[in-house]
């Protein structure tokens, strides 16, 4: 294992077996020896990865792609059926939040419970019981049995007790999106704390924007194979790119056109802005114009085509389509252009991803996706700070009305 991998997945294939019968008397169990019928299901197939020491990966894919397997055999609970995996350092698997507990006992119990079967001693769970409580704000219910919670303070209180143990490396699966929107934000402020701590974290989402705003790295499995490894906005595209040949392949004849072609393929972007021939970059409040070129088939009578603005964080910014502003449903037959026009682009500094999409008026079939296609740049001149040009208009109203030249500051 090379110096700085907290984590080594060397050749991993992971191999189940689907019983599709079951005997339920002693005489069938005799007639067929104890043998049961079953198919070989590889849900793992020769993966390998490293993830480095402080390092947030994700791990991408549809349902049954092997994600959550794979989670399970680096973090011991299954053992792969050949290759190696290697940790380094103390591991915890926040994998099915409140796994373990007990719906006959109490909240404060069931920490006590849940803390030891992660490894903490009781003395350190005395120290950090309300910390955990806190966290999960469940100070007024934390003595009635669990059977008695929702779902929601279910979720909460076994990622409190998760977040509770300071592991080397981390693994979580799919648990981020727990609680209400301000419980979310906690989880991910806490996720950011043990990223600031130098942990090594390994997490598992449906959710590519979440991927984007916290993770160095990504992979996508796909029926148990890697198919995809690198940066995050490399692996978001090719994974978008992957769902949207597959919704292709699902939508028969109506999704494509003699030839293989798609009812409508979108061309290369074109950014104009003032002075773009000058500056890499616009100014605040500075019009912006992006032209979308696109050929359409004689399917393609009643088109949505649709724009996304992200920052460099991968969060959205801005994101509309024709059916919403004007000019509303296309029909795309043929050759044309679409032109997004922004007269006043009210950005400080940052640069941004665009991305696009045409897809069906109903039913919502995507046609083509081009995902991070393009980028312009904003540079504030100015000293104003933060992400939006508000340009507010300021009154003072004070006894006296002299103004203070800035020198005299």
């Amino acid at each position: 294992m090379a110096s700085g991998v907290a984590v080594s997945v060397e050749h991993v294939s992971k191999r189940f077996r689907l019983y599709h019968e079951k005997y339920q008397t002693l005489k069938e169990r005799v007639i067929h020896f104890g043998n049961l019928p079953f198919e070989e299901h590889w849900a793992l197939q020769d993966v390998s990865m490293e993830i480095y020491q402080g390092e947030t990966v994700g791990l991408l894919g549809h349902n049954g792609s092997g994600k959550s397997t794979l989670l399970k055999c680096i973090a011991g609970i299954l053992r792969p059926t050949k290759g190696k995996i290697r940790v380094r350092g103390q591991l915890a698997a926040m994998l099915e939040l409140g796994a373990g507990f007990n719906p006959e006992l109490s909240g404060r119990d069931n920490i006590y419970l849940n803390a030891t079967l992660l490894g903490m001693p009781k003395r350190e769970i005395d120290r950090r019981f309300d910390e955990i409580v806190a966290f999960s704000e469940l100070e007024h219910f934390i003595d009635n049995q669990v059977k008695f919670y929702s779902s929601g303070m279910y979720a909460k209180l076994g990622f409190a007790v998760a977040v509770s143990f300071e592991p080397d490396v981390l693994l979580v699966d799919e648990v981020l999106a727990v609680g209400d929107e301000r419980f979310q934000r906690k989880c991910l402020d806490k996720i950011a704390q043990f990223q600031a701590d130098g942990r090594t974290i390994i997490i598992v989402s449906h959710a590519p924007d979440l991927l984007r705003q916290v993770c160095d790295r990504a992979f996508v499995l796909e029926n148990g194979r890697q198919i995809a490894g690198g940066p995050v906005a490399d692996v978001v595209r090719i994974f978008r790119e992957h769902l949207f040949q597959m919704d292709q392949a699902a939508g028969g004849a109506h999704a494509q056109v003699p030839g293989g072609g798609g009812v409508v393929k979108l061309g290369d972007p074109e950014v104009s802005y003032p002075d773009a021939g000058s500056r890499p970059y616009l100014l605040p409040g500075e019009w912006l114009e992006i032209t979308l070129p696109y050929r359409g088939s004689e399917a393609a009578r009643a088109v949505v085509f649709a724009i996304s603005i992200r920052d460099r964080e991968g969060r959205l910014v801005y994101a509309t389509d024709t059916k919403i502003s004007n000019p509303g449903v296309v029909d795309a037959r043929g050759e044309g252009r679409v032109k997004f026009r922004f007269e006043s682009i009210p950005l400080l500094d940052g640069a941004y991803d665009v991305s696009f999409s045409a897809t069906s008026a109903e039913g919502g079939i995507v046609y083509d996706l081009s995902d991070q296609r393009c980028r312009f740049e904003v540079m504030n001149p100015g000293r104003e700070q933060g992400s939006i040009a508000m340009a507010p208009s300021i009154e003072v109203e004070a006894a006296s009305s002299r103004l203070v030249a800035d020198q005299a500051i």
